[in-house]
């Protein structure tokens, strides 16, 4: 029966791609984000995304959880239809919709030729993240969750494959070991740190606790490597800025737990500057 449904979602997504490459990115990302707003709370918990705002904003009222519910929405579909564009994006044809801040820190890093983590939350359209890394020279690796869509998950791979990083390593413990492998072959590993995981540990975000990948950490205690923080914001519609932040430096003998708190105070604080652009919609406290 699941097969049936995901067949049918693939269905109308490949129908819409087609609509949004025909319409021109700054048409179809308007259409599909007033689509999601309007289908958008039909198929994804009220209750849900309202209970997870207010984890986050304890003292928000009404009005501003629909404002960023409504905005989370006209983002999940916006972000939907640019990846009808990311080839463009790739190919610099909409490189004027993109600023990067930190450009000088991505330069060392490939300069120096030690590798690091990148982290960063689906903020924004959180693909072009990856692919700008990728794009400056650095050696890159991205960890992703495949699509519970078996369908669309395959066209999604081979999109993230070809446009945004070309080592796509699935989260896993196999996955782990290809990133480390890699890793040992001066590749940068890229991951987001927002989502739940199953093998990780409980660590405060916005104080509950929630499992949260210990990669990060990993690789900290055996390596020493750094972490940069990476974020992106959309404005006027279809322009982003990405920021590349410093990176911040643990001591090996910090402990898993400290490393994983405070990555997620950075999340936190990502997140509290734009809540209209973080997907709300997914139980990250379960």
């Amino acid at each position: 029966m699941k097969k049936i449904k995901y067949f049918f979602e693939f269905l109308i997504i490949s129908f819409l791609f087609i609509i949004y490459k025909f319409l021109g990115l700054k048409i179809s990302s308007y259409i599909s984000g007033k689509l999601f707003e309007t289908f958008g709370p039909i198929f994804r918990s009220k209750k849900l995304i309202k209970t997870n705002i207010q984890r986050a904003i304890p003292k928000i009222n009404s009005s501003k959880i629909k404002i960023i519910t409504k905005d989370m929405w006209n983002n999940y579909g916006r972000t939907l239809s640019e990846y009808m564009f990311i080839k463009s994006f790739r190919n610099d044809q909409f490189k004027s919709n993109i600023n990067t801040e930190g450009k000088e820190i991505l330069e060392k890093i490939k300069f120096e030729k030690n590798p690091v983590i990148f982290v960063s939350g689906h903020f924004s359209n959180f693909e072009l993240m990856a692919m700008e890394i990728e794009k400056s020279g650095v050696n890159l690796s991205a960890i992703y969750r495949p699509l519970n869509n078996i369908f669309l998950n395959v066209l999604m791979e081979r999109i993230r494959t070809k446009y945004i990083c070309r080592n796509q390593i699935k989260k896993g413990t196999s996955g782990v070991r290809e990133i480390l492998r890699l890793y040992k072959k001066g590749y940068s590993i890229a991951l987001m740190i927002d989502q739940r995981v199953s093998q990780g540990i409980k660590s405060k975000f916005f104080d509950e606790e929630a499992f949260t990948t210990t990669i990060p950490a990993q690789f900290i205690k055996k390596f020493n490597c750094k972490v940069v923080p990476i974020s992106i914001v959309r404005h006027n519609n279809v322009n982003f800025n990405i920021k590349i932040e410093k990176p911040m430096e643990f001591s090996k003998n910090s402990s898993t737990e400290k490393i994983t708190r405070e990555l997620n105070v950075w999340l936190e604080k990502a997140i509290l500057k734009n809540p209209g652009q973080w997907i709300w919609s997914h139980n990250r406290w379960k």
